[in-house]
């Protein structure tokens, strides 16, 4: 896997007014904004070829994060129509930069401490995707999906889709280049068998409101402070 894709063309209409003027993945937690945590660990994975889309404030991003050099990556830039294209279509429009391989596909608006290097080897020949499923937010308590005992998705709820999948990039050749939801295609290749997932325990966080940015601001700030005075124990 040498490609991966950060989809960061929503406005983040419950973040307002944060994201009147600032795009809802660069707003900070932690003293960093939320998709640079994403960046740098897929770089240290030896992912650096990372595809942005955008949509709004989109020439933001692409100001800020700039070619990715100062990252160690190598970032392209998928711009969209105002309003965006929904996320199944901010993949196929992406379709020309993404290349043949299998892509890691992330949402730009969650943190995850998540393990991506899990799903880099991950062989894709005998499916078309491989989402990433996590216990229900309270914001979300009745879940996604549910998996049965091969691993195989179910258009059950049970577990909440975490914006984190693997896919492979032939699937989306189908699909018209124009607005098109991700769930009804999910639902397609459920019907086909072709979509599997896992359940992770790992600490993840939808940022979908302002207070969901403060709790998680104060969670980050807290264990850099613990890993300072770690650090300040250690050096006497």
């Amino acid at each position: 896997m040498h490609t991966a894709m950060i989809l960061a063309a929503g406005r983040g209409e419950r973040m307002r007014p944060l994201t009147d003027t600032t795009p809802k993945p660069l707003l900070m937690a932690g003293g960093k904004p939320l998709m640079v945590y994403h960046i740098e660990r897929l770089v240290s994975l030896g992912i650096r070829h990372i595809v942005i889309n955008h949509a709004w404030l989109g020439e933001k991003i692409e100001s800020f994060l700039g070619d990715g050099s100062r990252y160690g990556a190598r970032i392209e830039y998928s711009p969209e129509e105002p309003g965006g294209l929904e996320t199944l279509g901010g993949l196929r429009h992406a379709l020309p930069l993404l290349g043949e391989d299998p892509i890691l596909a992330v949402n730009g608006d969650v943190y995850t401490e998540y393990d991506f290097g899990s799903l880099i080897d991950l062989p894709m020949e005998d499916r078309a995707g491989h989402l990433v499923l996590v216990s229900n937010p309270p914001h979300h308590p009745k879940g996604d999906f549910s998996l049965d005992e091969s691993g195989r998705v179910q258009d059950v709820p049970g577990y909440t889709f975490s914006g984190i999948a693997v896919y492979r990039t032939d699937i989306f050749r189908e699909i018209p280049d124009v607005r098109a939801p991700l769930r009804p295609f999910f639902q397609k290749l459920i019907r086909e068998g072709r979509l599997t997932g896992e359940i992770t325990s790992a600490f993840w966080c939808d940022v979908g409101t302002p207070e969901r940015l403060k709790n998680l601001d104060e969670r980050l700030r807290s264990r850099l402070e613990n890993a300072d005075l770690k650090s300040a124990e250690e050096d006497r």
